[in-house]
């Protein structure tokens, strides 16, 4: 989402009853071993207001601009077509992060169904932000409570350098990945290409591959007619090929029974005729002519 406007502070206590223990690795030791509130514990109200909380920061989701909706579309195509079964994403989901975080990601990954031990939906995987315009302290910061919360993979389009980063907590940043590489989860179903979430023209050839390997039925159908169409052609170039070489073999026998020698050249000219009409006019040739030579001849006149 577009860089968040400012608004008044809010330390957000937890909500009583509503809690969690979570041991992930966090920002700080006084984030790392605290009791987390629920995922749908809001602190805000979703679908009714912009609102987000960041660290007891309330902030406000503003619409985005192309530059940022453009990125953010096709970031939502290609990782959907990749979701594997068992897993769903989502766009602009909020989640309840921490005690004073609340806000959601541009696109995320988790598992179907409700988790049991926490009665609830199952916690973000995985998680996409499109970065535009916002600073690197803000989406630092978000990357930090997510995976101190337990979120394992959190992943970054920087718009204005064309990069696709992933965060390192070991780091304390996000790293850029190969433009030419993938990015490989267990939540997908095949590798994501990188350049397909950067360059709009990789987009349909990486969703068609992560379809393929989903065994999609139409791709698979288009494929099975078109393998079809290619054993249908062979079968008609072996029959043509089957003609061509039966009339020459029948050319040979005719020659060989006049006692009509085949030099080199014109045995060379007869095996490599393609044409079927050649090969018909020489046989009926081949009764009369005087030699192979004169029947080779007969070809360019």
């Amino acid at each position: 989402m577009d860089p968040p406007s400012r608004r008044e502070g809010l330390r957000a206590p937890g909500v009583s009853g509503q809690s969690v223990h979570a041991y992930a690795p966090g920002s700080g030791a006084s984030r790392a071993a605290e009791q987390y509130p629920a995922l749908n514990a809001h602190l805000v109200k979703p679908e009714v207001t912009r609102d987000e909380v960041v660290r007891g920061r309330r902030v406000e989701a503003l619409p985005a601009l192309p530059e940022h909706g453009d990125p953010h579309f096709r970031l939502d195509y290609v990782i959907g077509a990749h979701v594997k079964a068992g897993y769903i994403g989502s766009t602009d989901m909020i989640t309840r992060f921490s005690n004073d975080s609340n806000f959601a990601t541009d696109t995320s990954i988790r598992k179907v169904g409700s988790d049991p031990k926490t009665g609830e939906r199952y916690l973000e995987e995985v998680a996409f932000e499109v970065v535009f315009t916002q600073s690197d302290k803000d989406i630092r910061v978000r990357a930090q409570d997510l995976t101190a919360r337990g979120v394992r993979r959190v992943f970054a389009i920087f718009v204005k350098r064309g990069a696709v980063a992933e965060w390192s907590a070991a780091r304390g940043r996000f790293v850029d990945l190969p433009a030419d590489g993938a990015i490989e989860d267990e939540t997908f179903v095949a590798p994501v290409p990188v350049r397909a979430l950067l360059n709009a023209a990789h987009v349909d050839d990486g969703v068609a591959l992560a379809l393929l390997a989903k065994n999609n039925t139409v791709l698979a159908a288009a494929q099975q007619a078109q393998l079809e169409k290619g054993r249908e052609e062979g079968r008609e170039q072996g029959r043509e090929q089957g003609r061509e070489e039966g009339l020459q073999a029948a050319l040979l026998t005719v020659l060989s029974g006049r006692n009509l020698p085949v030099g080199a050249a014109a045995l060379e000219s007869i095996r490599s005729c393609k044409n079927t009409a050649t090969l018909e006019r020489w046989l009926k040739k081949a009764l009369v002519v005087n030699s192979a030579e004169e029947l080779i001849s007969s070809r360019r006149r």
